[in-house]
């Protein structure tokens, strides 16, 4: 899922609409233009494991895993 290039809170909206489709076991991988703290609790608060990592300069990688 390439979130790159969109304004806050959309890549948050995006990844978590995506989330609710998603089976459990599933996973989401998403490029970032940045770290997306706020959505880090939400993850959390809904049994998901995630990894944000940079790829290069303004690009981030975050894997997300459903339980």
């Amino acid at each position: 899922m390439d979130n790159r290039g969109l304004s806050p809170p959309e890549p948050l909206v995006r990844i978590l609409a995506a989330l609710d489709a998603l089976p459990g076991g599933g996973r989401i991988v998403a490029q970032m233009d940045r770290q997306p703290l706020f959505l880090y609790p939400e993850l959390e608060e809904r049994g998901c494991t995630y990894t944000c990592a940079p790829v290069e300069e303004g690009h981030y990688e975050l894997r997300i895993e459903k339980p």
